[in-house]
């Protein structure tokens, strides 16, 4: 092995079948051609680093290869080096299935066969739910505020200095605002037409905007992106004039026409999901906050705030798309007034059953 080497020579035509043929089987499983496009280039990265093809690979390659990007100025992280493994084993499985014949063909073209090169005693362990960084978290109540402050402070920043962008500055602030109001995901909030503003009959206050059925959730793998209705709370119905008067006022100054996407731009697009991070990044500069802190964690902030305001945990799981509480429990991040409040509550009802007779 010459470890290091970024180049091989052109891959013989048996590798580029192997990969031809496992891209082929991943897209029987209906899997994002976005997920399968980077699996394919990690295995490629990986034949560069090694300089060697399959039927070559050993297990103390994959070992060195992960403790190589390990001590990169850029390390990757727990989660990321799993998933690399979890890449790699899949590959290897692949190649190993006497079903798809690599081995006899390896055999008799190298004189090698592939081997499965990762196992449970080189593989990272999954010991712990949450494996990210412990500086990111939920945002305060006062962080959320300061966030919304200064993406309204850059709206006239923009006039003030007489340039181009207020218009686009006060799409973001709303943007950011119905993210953090309706707990959405990045893809969910880029995904958003208007006719997914939906009027509520038990909070016919909030009009056309009592609800936001979000088409873009999170998909299991193979599967179409999942749907749900999420309704606005009384806590957050603050959001109901910031829709309004985006859409009343803000967005026809856009000239969208028939454009069906709530988020536009100058040129009449739907707003890329790029610009909507830009939007959060912008916003979280200026009102100085951390930089771990990005646009998932207003998600995160959503999902401790209901909780705090006592909604229960099965109507925050829906609310947010979770298939399962334990994944709701790891994005929340609940204050002490929150927890002093149920301990207190928790005394209360002691002192009641235990209490004078």
């Amino acid at each position: 092995m010459v470890s290091g080497v970024v180049h091989l020579d052109p891959p013989p035509a048996v590798f580029r079948a192997m990969l031809e043929g496992w891209a082929v089987q991943q897209r029987t499983r209906f899997l994002k051609a976005t997920t399968i496009q980077a699996r394919i280039e990690l295995v490629k990265r990986f034949a560069a680093y090694t300089n060697e093809y399959p039927w070559q690979w050993q297990a103390a390659e994959v070992e060195a290869f992960i403790d190589h990007l390990r001590s990169q100025p850029h390390p990757i992280v727990v989660s990321t080096a799993r998933g690399y493994q979890n890449t790699l084993r899949l590959f290897m499985e692949y190649v190993t299935d006497a079903r798809y014949g690599w081995q006899r063909v390896c055999e008799g073209e190298f004189g090698q066969i592939p081997t499965q090169i990762l196992h449970e005693w080189n593989t990272v362990a999954h010991v712990t739910d949450y494996e990210g960084d412990p500086r990111r978290r939920p945002l305060t109540y006062d962080e959320v505020q300061a966030l919304f402050d200064a993406a309204d402070g850059r709206v006239q920043e923009i006039r003030d200095r007489g340039r181009k962008g207020a218009l686009a500055a006060m799409r973001d602030a709303a943007l950011l605002k119905a993210v953090y109001a309706f707990g959405l995901r990045r893809r969910e909030a880029w995904g958003l037409d208007l006719t997914d503003l939906r009027h509520n009959p038990k909070a016919a206050q909030y009009g056309r905007f009592g609800a936001l059925f979000v088409r873009w959730g999170k998909s299991s793998r193979g599967s179409q992106p999942k749907r749900r209705t999420v309704l606005t709370v009384p806590e957050m119905d603050w959001i109901v004039p910031v829709l309004d008067q985006w859409l009343d006022e803000a967005r026809p100054l856009f000239n969208p026409g028939k454009l069906p996407a709530l988020w536009v731009t100058e040129r009449c697009d739907r707003l890329s999901r790029r610009s909507v991070n830009e939007a959060s990044v912008d916003a979280r500069d200026a009102a100085g906050l951390p930089v771990e802190l990005d646009l998932h964690f207003l998600r995160h902030s959503y999902v401790t705030h209901l909780i705090e305001f006592d909604y229960p945990e099965r109507f925050v799981q829906d609310q947010v798309g979770h298939e399962y509480a334990s994944t709701t429990a790891l994005y929340a991040g609940v204050g002490d007034e929150y927890r002093n409040r149920l301990l207190k509550r928790s005394l209360e009802r002691q002192g009641n059953l235990w209490g004078a007779s």
